[in-house]
């Protein structure tokens, strides 16, 4: 999918939902434009994949709930297709090509209550994917602003 062009109205617009729960009327009057503006708007940003609107959680509020973060070298250059696969495995909140000593960073959620450990995840989940070179783990511990959805 190209990136969109996103202008400073709906750039605002994607600043102010940042308050899941802020209304759209709010939302008008602080730029000065109607609510119907707000919601053509808005629905238009998640049609074209540019905004979605979820309830995010702290996992350092919620108990048994745990993020690591995966550092991936892989065994092809074919690296879309891998961020791809790894991404649909259980528990992975995000998977991102990237720069640097990995070639690939994923987000990974982790919950006592339903057996999703982290050895757990690389004897089941991992091991679906072929051509990993090498993984390193990055388990947080404590975090500042991270926010993630609830998978589990």
């Amino acid at each position: 999918m190209m990136p969109k062009k996103v202008d400073d109205t709906n750039k605002a617009i994607a600043r102010l939902l940042q308050d899941g729960r802020k209304s759209y009327s709010a939302i008008a009057e602080e730029l000065g434009v109607t609510e119907n503006t707000v919601r053509t708007r808005v629905n238009k940003m998640i049609e074209d994949g540019v905004l979605s609107v979820k309830g995010l959680v702290n996992p350092q509020n919620m108990s048994g709930l745990q993020v690591a973060i995966l550092g991936v070298k892989t065994k092809t250059m074919d690296l879309e297709r891998k961020a791809r696969e790894l991404s649909r495995l259980h528990g992975v909140i995000s998977c991102c090509v990237v720069t640097g000593r990995f070639d690939l960073i994923v987000q990974l959620e982790l919950s006592d209550e339903d057996g999703s450990s982290l050895l757990n995840f690389f004897k089941n989940e991992l091991v679906k994917v072929n051509e990993i070179a090498g993984v390193e783990t990055f388990v947080v511990y404590q975090s500042c602003n991270l926010e993630v959805p609830y998978l589990l």
